[in-house]
């Protein structure tokens, strides 16, 4: 099975996700490879939601030879993907490669590390959003590749979901997450599917995920 459900989410299992998520947490691994192979692992990604839960219909095609029936995924042009600058951005690229008619929308949201952690979450600050329409048609699919405490999710989700109908499918999508942030998000938002690639083993007295892949924002954009 490509999506195999556990307690708090649903992993996404293919190989070739997993093999390119191993390959990702290399601390060897220079930047264009690292954002090369998060686009990859968001390519594989998009295909998986689209196999795994978005429907089928049976359409009539003519060939060059014949009257056939084929079968055609539905709603695909009915995406949005939501992007959280910037770790997300070549994560989102290669779902697009998946998804290339989708609605996109970006929320700039970052922790405040300084002010350390309060109970297991961090105070977030938004500093852009532009969303497109959200209709009750829509899969809705909000991407980040680290799902640490769950504290810049949980305030994305409430500015995506703010004054919007309650969509069809609402995704949050990650490479990696901790156990804490999953059961974070999930008690909060409990209409939204949890995926990801890897449930990590822990966070770190910092809220980093452990193993982790380190930060992927300054990996991918070379900025440490």
């Amino acid at each position: 099975m490509p999506i195999s459900e556990r307690d708090s989410a649903s992993l996404i299992t293919h190989a070739l996700a997993r093999d390119t998520l191993s390959r990702l947490r290399s601390a060897d691994m220079e930047q264009v490879a690292f954002r090369k192979g998060l686009v990859k692992l968001g390519r594989i990604c998009g295909y998986e939601i689209i196999d795994g839960a978005m429907e089928t219909e049976y359409v009539s095609i003519t060939t060059p030879l014949a009257e056939t029936t084929g079968e055609r995924v539905k709603g695909l042009d009915d995406v949005v993907i939501v992007n959280v600058l910037r770790a997300a951005t070549p994560f989102v690229e290669g779902l697009l490669k998946a998804f290339p008619r989708a609605k996109q929308g970006v929320i700039s949201a970052g922790r405040d590390e300084e002010a350390g952690m309060t109970d297991g979450e961090f105070p977030i600050t938004i500093d852009y959003t532009k969303l497109p329409e959200i209709t009750p048609e829509d899969t809705v699919i909000v991407a980040d590749p680290m799902l640490a405490t769950g504290s810049t999710m949980c305030t994305v989700l409430e500015h995506v979901l703010a004054d919007a109908p309650e969509p069809e499918d609402l995704f949050v999508l990650s490479a990696v997450s901790a156990p804490d942030g999953l059961l974070r998000v999930g008690e909060r938002f409990p209409e939204a599917d949890l995926l990801t690639v890897s449930i990590d083993e822990r966070l770190d007295e910092n809220g980093f995920i452990v193993p982790g892949l380190g930060d992927a924002g300054d990996r991918a954009f070379r900025t440490q």
